[in-house]
């Protein structure tokens, strides 16, 4: 396949061949060269890396339902409670707005996905079927990680430990955790749970962390006390986490340097808060750092709308970002900085300037949007999109196509 009058990252207008799921040869456009059948007309768009969403909640969505007066109560646990008791209200079955959430993501350029899967004595492993059910069915169209997640806690209610591990037996990719402390209020007992179901079952760890303050840096002290005692570099995420910069400035060196030493990554979903880890020091040190929508129009938020390119303008915007490479460094976080989390053959990016993704020999994996920059497409989010996963169309003008 031949992509004609790109402009890769914003530069010079090209021609960029695809061998397979590979970019194999970029070339200077030429405008006489006749196209050939099942070449790709660019138009002149800009040629990006698609997008990679490494913190979706799937199952809670409520993409393509009536929006509803938000019920949610504070904290964690009335947050968890209103989802409980209202998720089922609806006469669309959970597996068709979890598989429609997706597809949807699918449509504005998200081709790389890493959700969780609520796992509990409420739900069981009914909203997991359903996102595994979704992964089957756009297999083809993305590369979707599922986590097991136990939303309410691991200790707070008898058997779910039972079935997080079947979810495990089942095929989920990664092992969630979630607030050591304040939820489940024994974090020794909660972390060795979710450290020795991911060391029997093979998988990676994302720890979900709202913990304020010093109780944040506790949690997080014993997530990497684990890591160095098992060997699990590389293979934990701390999400959230928007709190572990406020302690103090040697504290926040620290968690930075000892991030990058054990590779734990880190996934945002650009809240704004003011004592979060900086992002450019993290990606400079070489932290792995992500994106994510986190929930979509669901019982804890009526934020959300599929749109990735949306939420790397928040990630700009709570940033404070203006200049142009600040821009582009969320863009590049919201497209390869998730995929570096996914897949560790992928490069992670090292910082302000680094534009990753596009060049020959890279995976195959783009979006062809509209705009004079890539800033300006932050900033306006056209919808004029093509989307290809491993070197094949599987979206266009927000539609997502057949294979």
């Amino acid at each position: 396949m031949l992509i004609r009058n790109v402009r890769p990252w914003g530069e010079a207008a090209s021609d960029v061949l695809l061998d397979g799921d590979r970019i194999a040869a970029i070339r200077a456009h030429d405008p006489a060269a006749p196209a050939a059948e099942g070449d790709v007309d660019g138009r002149g768009r800009l040629l990006l890396p698609s997008f990679s969403d490494v913190h979706v909640h799937l199952d809670s969505s409520r993409i393509g339902l009536p929006f509803r007066e938000h019920t949610g109560r504070p904290g964690v646990w009335g947050m968890m409670m209103n989802d409980r008791e209202n998720w089922r209200n609806t006469d669309v079955p959970h597996a068709e707005i979890v598989a429609g959430t997706l597809e949807a993501m699918i449509a504005r350029g998200t081709t790389r996905v890493r959700t969780y899967a609520q796992v509990d004595v409420d739900c069981k492993l009914e909203k997991f079927d359903s996102v595994m059910a979704a992964k089957e069915k756009f297999a083809d169209h993305a590369e979707v990680q599922v986590m097991t997640f136990p939303q309410a806690g691991i200790l707070r209610e008898a058997g779910t430990v039972e079935y997080l591990e079947e979810s495990l037996k089942q095929g989920a990719d990664v092992m969630g955790g979630i607030d050591p402390c304040e939820l489940d209020r024994d974090p020794a007992k909660h972390l060795d749970i979710v450290f020795g179901l991911a060391e029997k079952y093979q998988v990676e760890i994302d720890i979900h962390l709202h913990e304020p303050g010093a109780l944040g840096v506790f949690s997080t002290d014993l997530v990497i006390e684990r890591v160095r005692a098992l060997g699990m570099q590389g293979k934990v995420t701390m999400s959230h986490a928007y709190d572990l910069g406020g302690v103090n400035e040697a504290t926040t060196q620290r968690l930075i340097d000892t991030f990058a030493e054990l590779d734990i990554s880190m996934a945002s979903v650009a809240p704004s808060a003011k004592n979060q880890l900086p992002l450019i020091k993290l990606v400079e040190a070489g932290v792995r750092f992500g994106l994510g929508e986190d929930g979509q129009r669901d019982y804890w938020s009526p934020y959300g709308n599929c749109d990735m390119l949306d939420r790397t303008w928040q990630l700009a915007f709570t940033n404070g970002y203006r200049r142009d490479d600040h821009i582009e460094l969320a863009l590049a976080v919201a497209t390869m900085g998730g995929a570096s989390i996914m897949s560790h053959d992928t490069p992670r990016v090292t910082g302000v300037g680094d534009r990753p993704g596009v060049a020959v020999g890279d995976r195959a994996d783009l979006v062809v949007v509209d705009g004079e920059t890539p800033s300006s497409a932050v900033m306006d989010r056209g919808s004029d999109r093509t989307v290809l996963h491993d070197g094949r169309i599987v979206a266009d003008g927000l539609h997502v196509v057949a294979v």
